[in-house]
């Protein structure tokens, strides 16, 4: 006949346990007596997902007598934590996502019904496996980026380079539904990884506009110089012809001469300012491209070292 204590886990969701009892009891020559039983638990653990996936978490368990106050009932542990944490990794055959840190123990009281109580808490640090989603997510989006960065390469003026951004842009999207599967649901705020994606999509969608914007400038320069003759042209043909013409005098085919000598004048004169009005959305496409290339590579830059200091603080 052995009395064995009812001892509970607080934290354990289900009231009823699955438990293997053991059928053998160990007798000590010193009158202790010895039996193990092994239960299954199912557990809540409140996570901090704000650095996942290279988060660490950590998660109690309390064992405590429900009826049995500390002088009916004393809970001690039975090693030390090393020890337990050092069998508990040798018992683990597959760890899979998770990797287990260290188990230590301590001792609390608490009083339940005015009567005082032993506690025995165990907490369980474990760390996640990031590189699964390292893989699958964190670099295929930071490879996007650097294509994206490599685009202001691509020339201006046709419109390879907006479709490469869009085609871009498109992909990121397509990894965002990705990283609504990834993140758990229970989280208080914005993971880190969120902000990653945010942040890159939305310098992608600027990029986006900017190259739009390039391009606008670029076309209506182009326009600009290819409307240039309407307005001069059609009048010198009849000028010259009238300047070739047997004039009644030499007084009147002089003004001729110097009225066709004006007119070509004019015409030259409105040819260079389209053109230089060309040159002009030219040139503050040029900038405006210049500017924000460097914009955006130091943007791109201070983020992931920001965003690399809050992963590994």
């Amino acid at each position: 006949m052995v009395w064995i204590p009812d001892i509970s886990i607080t934290e354990s969701i289900k009231t009823e346990f699955a438990t293997v009892e053991n059928q053998y009891v160990q007798l000590m020559n010193g009158g202790i007596v010895v039996t193990t039983n092994t239960f299954a638990v199912t557990t809540a653990c409140k996570m901090n997902v704000h650095q996942f996936p290279f988060d660490v978490q950590s998660c109690t368990f309390t064992l405590q007598s429900p009826i049995h106050s500390n002088n009916e009932l004393v809970i001690n542990p039975i090693s030390d934590s090393s020890f337990l944490t050092l069998s508990s990794k040798k018992a683990f055959q597959t760890q899979g996502e998770w990797e287990l840190l260290s188990i230590n123990t301590s001792k609390a009281n608490v009083t339940t019904l005015a009567r005082p109580q032993d506690q025995l808490i165990y907490k369980i640090t474990m760390k996640r496996r990031p590189l699964l989603y390292v893989i699958n997510f964190l670099m295929p989006v930071l490879y996007f980026l650097i294509l994206d960065l490599a685009s202001f390469f691509i020339d201006s003026t046709g419109g390879e380079k907006l479709g490469f951004k869009v085609t871009l842009l498109l992909a990121i999207s397509v990894l965002l539904l990705l990283l609504q599967d990834m993140l758990p649901s229970t989280a208080n705020d914005i993971p880190l990884i969120g902000v990653y994606c945010v942040v890159i999509f939305t310098l992608m969608g600027i990029s986006v506009l900017e190259t739009v914007l390039v391009n606008f400038l670029i076309a209506k320069g182009n326009r600009t110089i290819s409307v240039k003759p309407m307005g001069i042209s059609p009048s010198l043909p009849d000028a010259v012809k009238d300047a070739k013409s047997p004039p009644d005098s030499e007084t009147d085919r002089h003004e001729e001469r110097l009225h066709a000598l004006d007119l070509l004048k004019a015409a030259a004169a409105h040819q260079n300012q389209q053109e230089r009005k060309c040159l002009s959305w030219t040139r503050v496409a040029t900038v405006v491209d210049v500017i924000f290339n460097f914009l955006y590579v130091t943007t791109v830059i201070v983020f992931l070292i920001k965003l690399f200091k809050a992963w590994f603080p």
